[in-house]
C-alpha cells in the first residue's frame, strides 16, 4: 500500500514518544495510510541549565532535520502537544508542510518568540481549563489564521480527550 505522506508527532515537555496522546495520533495516522515517527526529546527537556523548559532550540533543530528528510520523500504533516506544538509551528516555516495539528499550543512562552507557523491547513485542540495557556490567546491565534479549533472541557494535558484529539487529527489528515 502506498503512503499518503508522513507525520512527525512531537511530544510535550517532560513527556515522551510513547505518551498517550502522540500514540493515539500515530494509530489514527496508520489507519488512514500515513507513516509516522515520534521523536524523543527527553534528553533535551532535561537540560534545565539552558532554560526552565530545556533546550528548545535543540528541539527545533532535531525536528527540522527529521522534517527536511521526510519532506525529501513526500508530503509531511507536523503534529505536537504543548512544547511539541510550539516547535512544530516554528519548523513548518522552514520545511514544506502539508498541515499542522496542535494540541494545547503555547502561543506565548515568557521571553520566547510568540508562536508562528506556516499558512497551511491547521487544526487545534485546546482545553477550556488549561492552567498554563489561556484559551482566549489560543482562540485569537486560531482566529487570525482561520484554523479549525476544538475547545474541550479539559486541562492542559487534555487527558480526558485523547480520543477526541485522535479524531480531530484524523479529520485533518482526511481533509488533506
Amino acid at each position: 500500500m502506498s503512503t499518503r505522506g508522513h507525520c512527525i508527532l512531537s511530544h510535550g515537555f517532560e513527556s515522551g514518544p510513547d505518551a498517550t496522546k502522540v500514540t493515539a495520533l500515530a494509530l489514527a495516522a496508520e489507519r488512514l495510510g500515513w507513516t509516522h515517527e515520534r521523536p524523543d526529546y527527553t534528553d533535551l527537556d532535561a537540560k534545565r541549565e539552558v532554560s526552565e523548559v530545556g533546550d528548545v532550540y535543540a528541539r527545533v533543530d532535531r525536528l527540522l532535520g527529521l522534517a527536511q528528510a521526510a519532506a525529501a520523500r513526500g508530503p509531511v504533516v507536523l503534529a505536537g502537544s504543548s512544547l511539541g506544538a510550539y516547535i512544530s509551528g516554528l519548523v513548518s516555516l522552514k520545511v514544506d508542510t502539508l498541515g499542522l495539528f496542535l494540541m494545547a499550543p503555547p502561543v506565548s512562552m515568557g521571553k520566547a518568540p510568540r508562536l508562528t507557523a506556516a499558512n497551511v491547513p491547521t487544526s487545534i485542540i485546546h482545553g477550556w481549563n488549561d492552567e498554563l495557556i489561556a484559551p482566549a490567546e489560543v482562540v485569537a491565534w486560531a482566529y487570525a489564521r482561520s484554523a479549525r479549533l476544538l475547545l474541550v472541557d479539559d486541562s492542559h494535558r487534555l487527558s480526558n480527550h485523547v480520543e477526541a484529539s485522535a479524531d480531530a487529527f484524523a479529520s485533518l489528515l482526511a481533509s488533506l
